[in-house]
C-alpha cells in the first residue's frame, strides 16, 4: 500500500483560516449533493454530504471538520429540504463522528493512506449505524448506507485520498 506524507493541520477556532476552509467545504457539501441528486437515488448511493467533511477534517483538523459536519446538513435542509427532516439527526450524528474520527486519525498518523481513510469511513459508518438503529428502532433503516451506499463509501475513500494528496498538497 502506497503511503503519502502530506502537510496536515489542526486549526483552532481563533484562526480565521478555520472559518474560511469550513465555508469552502460547506459550499462543497452543498453543491456535490445537488449534483448527485440529479441521479435517481444518487444521495442514498453516493453519500455526498460526507465527502467534504472527511476532507476538511482530515486535512485541516477536527474543528474545520466539525463546523462542516454540523452546518452542511443544516444548510442543505434549510435551502433544499434535503436531507429530509427525519434524516437530519442521523446525518448530523454520522457527520460529527466522521469529523472527529478523521481529525483524530490524521493527527495520530500524520499521513494519508487508503487504509487510514477506509478506517475512518468504516468507523463513522459503524458507530453511526448503531446510533441510527437506536434512534429509529429499525435495523433495516440503520443499515441503509451499507445496503446502498457502498459506492459512496468507496468515493469517500478513493476520492478523498486523491483530493487530499493531489489537490491539497500544501
Amino acid at each position: 500500500m502506497k503511503t503519502s506524507s502530506i502537510k496536515l493541520y489542526s486549526l483552532n477556532y481563533l484562526d480565521a483560516k478555520t472559518y474560511l476552509f469550513a465555508a469552502l467545504f460547506i459550499a462543497g457539501n452543498i453543491v456535490l449533493p445537488q449534483i448527485c441528486h440529479m441521479i435517481p437515488r444518487g444521495g442514498l448511493i453516493l453519500l455526498p454530504i460526507y465527502f467534504f467533511t472527511l476532507i476538511g477534517a482530515y486535512k485541516y483538523g477536527w474543528r474545520v471538520g466539525l463546523l462542516t459536519a454540523i452546518l452542511s446538513p443544516l444548510a442543505n435542509n434549510l435551502l433544499f429540504a434535503m436531507p429530509a427532516d427525519a434524516m437530519v439527526m442521523p446525518i448530523l450524528i454520522k457527520s460529527t463522528i466522521l469529523a472527529l474520527a478523521a481529525g483524530f486519525v490524521a493527527s495520530r498518523t500524520g499521513k494519508v493512506t487508503l487504509s487510514t481513510l477506509a478506517a475512518v469511513v468504516l468507523m463513522y459508518q459503524g458507530v453511526g449505524t448503531i446510533a441510527e438503529w437506536i434512534m429509529s428502532g429499525s435495523f433495516a433503516v440503520a443499515m441503509q448506507d451499507f445496503r446502498l451506499g457502498i459506492p459512496g463509501m468507496a468515493l469517500q475513500i478513493f476520492g478523498g485520498y486523491l483530493f487530499i494528496k493531489y489537490l491539497l498538497k500544501r
